[in-house]
């Protein structure tokens, strides 16, 4: 099984492995194609003024944007994707405390979709970084551009596996499946819950990370902790898994 998932604006301060290189990321034939992003980001970072950083930080007190913006991003020092991330999912999914099984399940197995690296492994290794989600870098969109030049290598890592899409919606605009694939909505008396969703879909990572189910049929029999499934709904490609949350 092969997993879509968000990635986070907060970030840990881990500083474990060497700077950016090649081997950083999955795709490595694409690697040049991310420094063209990763370029932009830098530039932006060194030439725009502070409302202009502002509103790409998504942050009103520009002192909290000096570490971005003092540390050159190939010289910063690096960790796993799935441990830079600090959100309310990541949070719920609790990696660190995870057995060595499931952390090595998530490592291989989730696609995380950075608003700055583009579709990055959770063991793909990165720096502490900051892009609000639907900034541009002075008017190029990293989510286009890694739709039209990511999407083939995508669709040839996920063949012959199941994939459950995780993501908030914002992250299709950097790839949709070209196959069936399952989505998950979660419900609180009957009615679909928002900002409380990323927490569920930590906690149902969690729980699939220890149960590392294969398939479909193996996903549908995992009673995960307080979520009980309802119905599901099948549209074209997306086979919707609907959860009522339960006390």
């Amino acid at each position: 099984m092969k997993i879509l998932f968000s990635p986070s604006e907060t970030k840990t301060l881990f500083r474990k492995t060497p700077p950016l290189n090649p081997d950083s990321f999955i795709f490595p034939d694409l690697y040049k194609r991310r420094l063209e992003v990763l370029e932009r980001y830098q530039s932006l970072l060194k030439t725009a003024n502070e409302a202009s950083l502002r509103s790409f930080f998504g942050l009103k007190d520009i002192s909290l944007c000096k570490e971005w913006t003092q540390t050159p991003l190939f010289e910063a020092p690096t960790c796993k994707a799935i441990e830079r991330y600090s959100g309310v999912a990541y949070d719920y999914l609790d990696y660190a405390s995870l057995n060595p099984s499931s952390q090595t399940f998530l490592d291989q197995n989730v696609m995380i979709f950075s608003n700055l690296f583009g579709p990055i492994l959770a063991q793909d290794e990165i720096p502490n970084y900051r892009v609000h989600q639907g900034a541009s870098l002075e008017g190029f969109k990293p989510e286009t551009f890694y739709h039209s030049f990511f999407s083939q290598a995508i669709d040839d890592w996920i063949a012959n596996e199941t994939l459950l899409d995780l993501r908030a919606g914002f992250y299709e605009k950097f790839y949709m499946p070209q196959k069936p694939y399952i989505k998950m909505k979660f419900l609180k008396g009957g009615k679909v819950i928002s900002h409380f969703a990323k927490a569920y879909r930590g906690k149902v990572l969690r729980q699939i990370a220890y149960e590392q189910p294969v398939d479909d049929a193996a996903l549908q029999t995992i009673a995960f902790e307080h979520l009980r499934i309802v119905e599901i709904h099948r549209k074209k490609l997306k086979h919707e898994y609907v959860y009522e949350i339960i006390d």
